[in-house]
């Protein structure tokens, strides 16, 4: 009678561990395609989203003329709750660590973003910090964005002494 319960209990266990395999390993595709479908649904939902990593070009202008003084690529990444992440060539890696900062929904396509790095002179000297402050608009396409700044530059002592403006345009990376 064992034998007869121990084949019935493989056999039930081989047909139900593949199922279950299968199942788990579909969740992620089945998310992907809920996603999917529901920005197909809500193009509006899928337009406000800024989550992710964005690949960005970042233009920085004389403030009261407007006039582009350089350009620069950037990454900038907006992680679920808030929080960014950015990296930029606007300096050399010695002389400016990443920014870290916050980003919150503003309303319909628009967001605000704040983020600050520290700054060394060429002697690896602190000499600083650096504060980006951001109102960014995703427009018709989910994937592109662009962004106004102001660039704000403290000494130790926390004293402003150096202020500019900027404007991006960025997209999604993917």
């Amino acid at each position: 009678m064992k034998s007869k319960s121990m084949n019935w209990a493989v056999g039930l266990a081989l047909l139900v561990v593949p199922i279950l395999a299968v199942t788990i390993s579909s969740m992620p595709a089945l998310g992907a395609a809920a996603q999917k479908l529901e920005s197909q649904r809500n193009p509006e939902a899928q337009a406000r989203k800024l989550e992710g990593t964005w690949r960005v070009q970042v233009t920085i202008r004389d403030c009261q003329s407007g006039a582009e003084l350089r350009t620069f690529p950037a990454l900038l990444t907006f992680a679920q709750g808030g929080t960014l992440t950015e990296t930029t060539t606007g300096f050399p890696p010695a002389q400016r660590t990443a920014g870290h900062g916050f980003w919150q929904h503003t309303g319909g396509h628009g967001y605000s973003a704040v983020s600050e790095a520290f700054l060394f002179s060429p002697a690896s000297i602190w000499t600083g910090r650096q504060r980006l402050t951001q109102a960014i608009e995703i427009g018709d396409n989910p994937n592109e964005l662009t962004s106004t700044a102001t660039n704000e530059i403290f000494d130790t002592n926390g004293n402003l002494i150096l202020a500019g403006c900027a404007t991006a345009v960025a997209s999604r990376l993917e």
